[in-house]
């Protein structure tokens, strides 16, 4: 009888229902549960803690970068935050003023950086000939931590000497042998700081170094720009080598030193656009040349109104079967509708792309009056507009 649609099994007529299993209390109590279901959520995604960082590696194909281990695409796009609006160096104000550092890597993230590259100055982290400064490579580890939690990744250049009077007075003596050995001990202690970081996308080992040409220079450092030397000479004297086996032999002593202790984080070097060879102006180092002791190329264009084209087979001229990274760019020669001309067309050929932030919000730029500002504000937007689809 218990399979007679009309009959209730006996457990069912002798059994008190329970309160809750009354239809509309039931109907009741499901919808409360769904409204707190729906107010959870959103309180665990604010609460969650954000995915960690995976680090950045050059694609399989050599065309990119890919993150490890998922393999997932990753294009650089960020910033180069090598002063503020003062003029003023990071290792200037990154003790006093560290909550400005802070605010200011928050609002590149908020900006759509994935990519801050900061610019390491030697005189501020080599004490003596041997010596590294363990005070600044402990503040260089707390920057290292600030990317990780903001969630930015590090293009890390070393070597600098932009301002000439914080060059050491023992650095400019030394010989080559012995100045490369400095900038090797730079590297590797500044690799060791950093080892084991996500958040280290690369070492950069110099910005824009160049191998001398004719009679012997005088100077390590090239022109100042701004009040800054942005040009270092790696060699006051060819003595009688080509350009591009010195330029060769740096890279690779200043390679060995960095792989000795992080033998995975990609390293390269950023070049002059006159590094091709053509006539006229070149540093020494070809592309071609230089390209088996690197992981990727580095390139700092800034296109000229007018010579979108040009510089376009400029870019062109540095693929040699690794990814490129348009490591310096501004539209400080042509217009925005051009920049953004430039940028859409290099990607043909660029993995990367990345330009400048110097402490002032897109709204703070808006606001101010000055020339450098209303630049600056147009390539905030320009950079915001541009952004490569995730």
């Amino acid at each position: 009888m218990y399979f007679q649609p009309h009959h209730q099994p006996p457990f069912i007529h002798s059994a008190r229902r329970p309160a809750w299993l009354n239809p509309l209390r039931l109907a009741s109590l499901l919808r409360i549960i769904g409204m707190l279901a729906s107010l959870a959520l959103p309180l665990a995604l604010l609460s969650a803690e954000p995915p960690p960082l995976e680090p950045v590696r050059v694609a399989p194909d050599q065309r990119g970068f890919v993150l490890h281990p998922s393999g997932r695409p990753f294009q650089p796009w960020g910033f180069n935050y090598d002063h503020d609006d003062r003029g003023r160096l990071l290792e200037d104000y990154w003790h006093a003023e560290w909550p400005t550092v802070a605010e200011d890597f928050q609002e590149m993230k908020e900006l759509g950086a994935n990519v801050v590259r900061v610019h390491l100055q030697l005189g501020r982290f080599m004490t003596t000939e041997h010596e590294p400064d363990r005070a600044q490579l402990a503040q260089f580890q707390k920057l290292v931590r600030l990317a990780e939690t903001t969630g930015l990744r590090l293009d890390v250049t070393g070597l600098g000497c932009y301002h000439k009077r914080d060059v050491p007075a023992w650095y400019d003596t030394l010989s080559e042998p012995r100045r490369w050995a400095v900038q090797a001990r730079f590297w590797e202690a500044v690799a060791r700081a950093g080892r084991g970081s996500p958040a280290i996308f690369c070492y950069d080992l110099m910005n824009e170094p160049v191998a001398p040409a004719g009679p012997p220079a005088s100077d390590w450092l090239g022109p100042a720009f701004a009040g800054k030397h942005f040009v270092q000479r790696i060699s006051l004297d060819l003595a009688g080598r080509p350009r591009t086996a010195v330029a060769q032999a740096w890279i690779r002593q200043l390679t060995r030193a960095i792989r000795t202790v992080d033998p995975a984080t990609p390293i390269t070097v950023g070049l002059v656009p006159w590094s091709l060879d053509r006539p006229g102006l070149t540093s020494g180092f070809e592309p071609k040349a230089i390209v088996p002791d690197l992981d990727f190329i580095s390139v700092h264009l800034y296109p000229e109104a007018g010579k979108i084209v040009e510089e376009l087979a400029t870019l062109r001229g540095f693929a040699f079967g690794k990814p490129v990274v348009i490591e310096e760019t501004f539209p400080l020669k042509c217009s925005g509708p051009e920049f953004a001309r430039f940028l859409t067309e290099s990607r043909a050929v660029a993995s990367g792309w990345v330009g400048f932030y110097w402490g002032k919000t897109l709204a703070e730029c808006r606001q101010s009056k000055t020339i450098a500002d209303a630049l600056m504000a147009g390539w905030l937007e320009v950079f915001q507009r541009e952004r490569p689809a995730k």
